[in-house]
């Protein structure tokens, strides 16, 4: 049952620190569309991250259309793609005219792996999008070593893998790009949000670019179709704050989910996602698969009873060979799964 505190949420932002105090002297300064706390928020999330630039947006899903539109995706590409996660990635490509291809899982860590990746590469592939799912990383070694041989960039959707280590590196910093959401539900939050981290140059210049109208050298001179991208300095405020307090948050979702997993271990029919011995996860949601044998009522029935007794869960994804009136994708079986 739930406890003497009330219902247990899926999901609870922590504000424990300066985010109101930043958000006032951000409101004070009348800077409040762009502002200090932006270029603060970029600085300090690149020094974090390990990586030369880093760039904010709107949120997590224009992050990565920024990144594509940086590598100029369009029509007739390929962008390969997981088939069990978090979409963003697959649509983006849609709306930029390229087509999603997808990859089967990994069947216990159920992130993109090398092992059906090459299958998935074609003269027309512009960029591999490894998602790292629910704070998992993926086998990025593999994964960039495929991608060097055959000439095509990755992108890292770190959407929900912020803060997480794979051999000593932060997700997100060891593509070409590396892309992150700081949603309500985020291990970091600007309510909405999201971030592009590179060490190119080229591609920091390009993302600026798409960012900001098409606009670089002179105001109002349009050298490209852009977007308006931009993150508010009153949003930027609240993620300074938040990435000050960012080893309080890692430690207490790292109780949080070795509490969890201590008790769903022992619980017959409930699998847990696993994670690499290379890879030091902060977990954004922890995900559990139900053997249909001990649970003959099924995902849905079983999410009613834990909220009849207070405790709040969301469904899992569902994979692209599922969603057949948007993605043309062929049967993923482990994805499905």
């Amino acid at each position: 049952m739930a406890d003497t505190a009330g219902r247990i949420p899926w999901a609870k932002p922590s504000f424990c620190g300066n985010e109101q105090r930043y958000v006032s002297e951000a409101i004070a300064s009348t800077w409040i569309s762009g502002g200090q706390f932006v270029d603060r928020f970029e600085h300090e999330f690149a020094k974090y991250s390990g990586s030369r630039y880093a760039m904010t947006s709107t949120n997590g899903t224009t992050a990565l259309h920024m990144a594509l539109l940086a590598l100029s995706v369009g029509p007739g590409d390929e962008i390969v793609v997981p088939g069990f996660a978090f979409m963003a990635a697959a649509n983006v490509a849609l709306h930029l005219g390229a087509k999603p291809v997808f990859t089967e899982v990994d069947p216990v860590t159920w992130c993109m792996t090398a092992n059906d990746l090459e299958r998935c590469l074609s003269p027309r592939t512009k960029a591999i999008v490894p998602v790292h799912t629910y704070g998992n990383v993926c086998d990025m070694d593999a994964i960039i070593a495929l991608a060097k041989d055959r000439s095509v960039v990755v992108v890292e959707d770190a959407a929900e893998a912020f803060a997480s280590r794979y051999k000593d590196r932060q997700a997100g910093s060891i593509g070409q790009l590396g892309t992150f959401s700081f949603q309500a539900t985020k291990t970091i939050t600007t309510g909405e949000g999201g971030m592009v981290i590179t060490n190119s140059s080229e591609l920091r210049d390009r993302l600026y670019l798409f960012r900001n109208h098409g606009m670089l050298r002179r105001r109002y001179w349009h050298e490209v179709p852009g977007h308006n991208f931009r993150l508010t300095n009153l949003q930027a405020a609240m993620g300074c704050a938040q990435l000050e307090r960012i080893d309080q948050i890692i430690g207490e979702r790292r109780r949080v989910y070795a509490s969890y997993r201590e008790y769903l271990s022992n619980i017959p029919g409930v699998t847990v996602q696993h994670f690499g011995p290379d890879v030091e996860p902060v977990v954004w949601a922890i995900a559990a698969r139900l053997d249909p044998r001990t649970y003959p009522q099924g995902r849905d029935e079983v999410m009613r009873q834990l909220d009849a007794a207070g405790i709040e869960t969301r469904n899992g994804f569902y994979a692209a060979s599922m969603l057949g009136h948007i993605y043309d994708c062929a049967s993923l079986p482990i994805c499905e799964d």
